[in-house]
């Protein structure tokens, strides 16, 4: 009888173990078949952007969903934010703690939220899950948006300096015969000024623009805390106390006096529309083939000389970036997803222009015409959501665009600040102080609609009785301690 025992026990043993291993082998073909084409649920990725919800986007991510699901075992739900809406809302969605995987950031909402721990830090993540991503990634991306040292963000792969330029009306320049050539600095633009506004009663010389001063801000154009492009580039100044700074605002003030701004310049809202061909120059930031672009949406020519080289300032890295939430559940397939969507030409195309043959076609040559569909119920904003590189060529651009990119990165020289982002805490109150201040002060002083003679020192004397010194001395404090890292 024991031996009988013993049998059976050895039986029932050994049948355990065959069955455990069964299921043992089940249980690992399903988790390797999650990589891709999967029995695994796929992750849901809750994404957050920006830009007016569209009509098409549940139907365009249906055919996202379906190729990340083949590819990386995941789907996309994108929710889409309106312009004026996104930074309030987004505020609260991080500071509430809802459970989200991506959300579109920039400049100071996304140092603010990294330096908080609201982003999960990338670098590691990089390495593992997004090796091809950073390999097309320019460097300067990666180095600028560094907060205290980490990434907390995948930057749009774009343009990664910033060119200040006159940009004028082609029609009017070409009609008075001037040279624009000779445009070099804010003064030049006085004849062309004098000529228009003699000879054009029903343009306006300069659409309302604030005077360019050549410095690198911190945090704000019109808070006065800045580092010098040229020169020393090592100490932060309040630029308002400089002499470049008297003599642009005496040149807007002169040209404000003789009629070539509106009267109500500091105070107006309005929106200069370049749709409108009610101006003849104005300020705006530069990359390759913009004049192209800019006369394609105004259906006239305009036409562009630069205010400053091209130079990588931490805005325009920071300009719009991708962050992972510190509640996902799953950042390392939202690091593959991110990995994928700036890698894949069909990936990065489907999700900014749309279906093919439903919101734009291509022809012979590869280059694509939007289709009405895509005007109308999928207009996303391109410059959000990713690497541009491998975005598909329009018609009309021309075959070098991308490579003009590339070389107007290169020939970029970076900020004194670059990869510097400021900690603000210490003096929170101060800044508080000074803010009302410069609103006060800087817009009449920057539209040349106060005397800058009389103006400038109220200013900056209001600035010292607001806490200025200490500002700028912690702010050199971290920077010193930033470059010694």
């Amino acid at each position: 009888m024991k031996k009988k025992w013993i049998f059976l026990l050895v039986l029932f043993l050994s049948l355990g173990m065959v069955l455990a291993a069964c299921t043992g082998d089940k249980d690992k073909t399903s988790t390797n078949k999650g990589e891709g084409g999967s029995e695994e649920k796929p992750y849901e990725i809750k994404w957050y952007t920006i830009g007016t919800p569209q009509k098409d986007t549940d139907k365009v991510f249906e055919e996202v969903n379906k190729y990340t699901k083949e590819k990386i075992n995941v789907t996309v739900k994108m929710t889409q934010i309106d312009w004026g809406d996104y930074d309030e809302k987004m505020n609260v969605v991080v500071q509430s703690g809802e459970v989200y995987d991506i959300g579109f950031t920039n400049s100071s909402m996304y140092v603010q939220n990294a330096q908080k721990g609201a982003y999960v830090a990338l670098d590691e993540l990089l390495e593992t899950h997004g090796k091809e991503l950073k390999q097309v990634l320019d460097p300067a991306l990666i180095e600028g948006a560094k907060v205290n040292g980490k990434l907390y963000g995948i930057p749009s792969n774009k343009e990664v300096a910033r060119q200040s330029v006159y940009t004028f009306n082609k029609r009017l320049a070409d009609k008075y015969n001037f040279d624009l050539s000779t445009v070099k600095k804010l003064e030049d633009l006085e004849p062309m000024l004098k000529t228009i506004k003699e000879n054009e009663p029903d343009i306006t010389p300069i659409a309302t623009f604030n005077a360019y001063l050549p410095f690198d801000y911190i945090l704000e154009g019109d808070m006065p805390f800045a580092f010098p492009i040229e020169g020393d580039r090592d100490h932060v100044v309040n630029q308002f106390e400089t002499d470049i700074a008297m003599e642009s605002f005496k040149t807007m003030h002169n040209y404000y006096k003789d009629g070539y701004i509106k009267a109500d310049a500091a105070t107006s809202n309005e929106n200069w529309p370049m749709d409108v061909e009610n101006w003849f120059v104005r300020m705006g930031d530069s990359q390759p083939y913009a004049d192209m672009l800019w006369s394609r949406s105004a259906q006239y020519e305009v036409v562009s000389v630069p205010a400053e080289e091209p130079t990588t300032f931490n805005t325009s890295v920071t300009g719009a970036i991708q962050a992972i939430s510190v509640t996902s559940k799953n950042p390392e397939k939202v690091m593959e997803f991110l990995n994928l969507l700036n890698t894949d030409p069909y990936l990065r195309n489907l999700v900014d222009k749309g279906i093919e043959g439903v919101h734009y076609e291509k022809n012979a040559d590869d280059k694509i015409k939007d289709l009405p569909e895509r005007i109308e119920r999928y207009n996303l904003p391109t410059y959000s959501l990713g690497n541009h590189f491998i975005l598909y060529l329009y018609e009309d651009d021309p075959a070098d665009k991308w490579d003009k990119f590339k070389e107007f990165n290169d020939q970029a020289k970076a900020a004194p600040t670059l990869g510097f982002h400021f900690d603000s805490d210490p003096v929170r109150s101060e800044i508080a102080t000074i803010s009302n201040v410069s609103s006060e002060f800087y817009p009449a002083l920057a539209t040349g609609s106060v005397d800058p003679e009389e103006y400038l020192p109220k200013f900056n004397q209001k600035l010292k009785e607001a806490g200025i010194d200490k500002v700028l001395e912690e702010i050199q404090k971290q920077f010193d301690e930033w470059k010694n890292q």
